[in-house]
């Protein structure tokens, strides 16, 4: 946690009496966020790896060798 999420944190416990509902809500939407940021950056991650493999399998420069857009040695009519 950062240090902005923790004094955040230590004043919604200072306010707590108030906001009884509230504090039980906010405290569950940051764990859901934090969950979902850490579980995106897994995915991320995972991704990059990945894709780095495909990369790394497919030989070549990554152009495509049936694309004829210039066709020098090629007659058609």
């Amino acid at each position: 946690m950062t240090a902005r999420r923790i004094s955040v944190f230590l004043v919604l416990l200072l306010a707590a009496p108030a906001l009884s509902g509230c504090l039980v809500i906010g405290a569950t939407s940051m764990v859901a966020e934090t969950a979902v940021r850490t579980t995106g950056t897994v995915l991320e991650t995972a991704g990059n790896a990945g894709g780095a493999v495909v990369r790394a399998a497919i030989p070549g420069d990554g152009k495509d060798d049936d694309d004829h857009d210039h066709d020098d040695d090629h007659d058609h009519e």
